[in-house]
């Protein structure tokens, strides 16, 4: 007999639902052995057969669904299936016209709980996210070089997430050669050099493609305050738009000089910038009390809920640092701000930015609502797949 996993009555509704996750709270009872990590057949209190996935007891989502089709086995098939559906669906968004880095596989989106696959240019980086994941990683990596012979695949498996999992950070070459330190890529007609070895994430904001664009079409002729810039890709979209003038904001000396070389690499030298290095939070402050003025500030800051009780303190630091902006803004002037926390929804953080406003005696116009880009698709059934939110506001 498979292993099943019984749930508690009242807590089916959301498995029928296909939402992807199955608390260690909505566990009834456990029958048959099963290894962490190995599939579990789902059934309701009364026996109802829901779904399969992989279980992990260690961890406070004890399931992870991949599949509502009693017939559809967790074998390499249903890996090459589902890694095959996520790249017709990829190709059909013609990314490649555009950029040369793009997102392949976003996790439960693409019905791969716990798999990150990203394209740079001719080398995959690959995130195993959970130990589900990790069990077939071999032969996700050799299905993956099958069919996009990349001249090489590299974990970032270095994400604390994993630790819930009972996992330690993986790290390294997985097929092929390893990629150059500084890997060029091009993305809406712009250069930018990424360390997807060292890099954030897998070594740059994919995400934040199309918002990069977006932005940038309000920014000519605009002086303009880059915080938490990273490697600066949104000062070469500012720039390249007409903008007159980027400061950007980063703790980061590394990060610092890589918007250095890409901004150069782009074609502006440092007469059309300034770096400075330093917690924006502070920077910021120490702006305002010195009477600095932008035509434009944008906030891009780092995820600040990893849980559902950090959300106080994140919320709380939203709204400081928005506040902050907002008494830096000349009248008429922009606000470009993101939350990548998916805990704080889009409504959420429209108020705390409205809060903000209001206490910095702000009239605030929202001009656009942004979200993440296409090949990181939201799964309906999955509202916490949508974590990247943006608004562009004009401020009086």
């Amino acid at each position: 007999m498979e292993p099943r996993l019984y749930l508690k009555p009242g807590h089916d509704r959301p498995v029928r639902r296909h939402h992807p996750w199955v608390f260690s709270g909505a566990l009834g009872r456990l029958e048959g052995p099963v290894a962490d990590g190995g599939v579990v057949e789902v059934l309701s209190f009364d026996g109802e057969w829901l779904a399969r996935g992989y279980l992990n007891r260690r961890s406070q989502i004890l399931a992870r669904l991949l599949t509502w089709d009693p017939g559809e086995a967790i074998d390499e098939a249903f890996w090459e299936r589902r890694l095959e559906r996520a790249l017709q669906a990829r190709a059909a968004l013609r990314l490649e016209e555009m950029t040369s880095a793009y997102r392949l596989v976003f996790a439960e989106s693409d019905g791969l709980p716990g798999l990150i696959v990203d394209r740079y240019g001719d080398f995959l980086v690959l995130q195993s996210l959970t130990l589900g994941v990790e069990r077939w990683k071999e032969v996700i990596v050799r299905l993956l070089a099958e069919r996009l012979h990349p001249r090489g695949i590299y974990e970032r498996s270095d994400v604390e997430v994993r630790a819930k999992e009972g996992l330690a950070p993986a790290e390294g070459v997985r097929f092929g050669e390893p990629p150059p330190p500084r890997l060029l890529i091009t993305e809406h007609g712009h250069r930018f050099y990424v360390d997807v070895i060292r890099g954030q994430k897998t070594g740059f904001y994919l995400d934040q493609r199309e918002n990069r664009r977006r932005a940038a079409a309000y920014l000519a002729g605009a002086e303009v305050l880059n915080a938490f810039s990273y490697t600066g890709a949104f000062a070469v979209y500012a720039l390249k738009a007409g903008a007159r003038f980027v400061v950007n904001v980063d703790t980061s000396a590394e990060a610092l000089q890589g918007a250095v070389e890409n901004l150069r690499r782009n074609g502006f030298d440092e007469r059309r910038f300034e770096n400075i290095e330093g917690d924006a939070f502070q920077v910021l402050r120490r702006m305002r009390a010195e009477g600095r003025r932008f035509d434009a500030v944008i906030l891009d800051p780092p995820k600040f809920a990893y849980a559902q009780a950090h959300l106080p303190r994140a919320a709380r630091g939203y709204k400081d640092i928005n506040l902050q902006a907002l008494h830096l803004i000349r009248p008429g002037g922009l606000l470009i701000t993101f939350s990548c926390s998916g805990l704080v929804s889009p409504d959420l953080f429209q108020k705390i930015v409205f809060a903000a406003a209001e206490d910095a005696g702000r009239d605030v116009q929202i001009l656009e609502r942004l979200s993440q880009a296409p090949d990181h698709p939201v799964r309906l059934s999955f509202p916490e797949s949508e974590y990247l939110k943006g608004l562009i506001c004009r401020v009086w």
